[in-house]
């Protein structure tokens, strides 16, 4: 029997900006925009998304006098990754 893939995680660009914190940690709204090429819209609505379920934090500063978002992996987020990663790996019989 398959495990239940997480919902929130089975979103393309979800996927994309959990996999790309997962290997830095901490990047700048900008980074994420230009690595998934997304919208900023859209990109902002699904990093409040994640925001919402624990599994980024996202800290609004200025430098230089500009705005800077800057998003970071929880605990919480890192483990439902893995968790992800590995229902996959279920289905792919790996």
């Amino acid at each position: 029997m398959f495990r239940e893939l997480d919902p929130l995680l089975h979103s393309q660009l979800r996927l994309s900006i959990m996999s790309l914190l997962i290997g830095v940690r901490s990047a700048t709204f900008s980074f994420l925009l230009e690595k998934t090429g997304a919208t900023r819209g859209n990109i902002s609505v699904q990093l409040k998304k994640l925001e919402e379920a624990g599994y980024i934090t996202i800290d609004k500063s200025f430098q230089d006098n500009y705005p800077l978002t800057t998003c970071k992996i929880t605990g919480k987020g890192v483990e439902a990754f893995e968790r992800y990663v590995d229902a996959l790996k279920d289905y792919l019989g790996k």
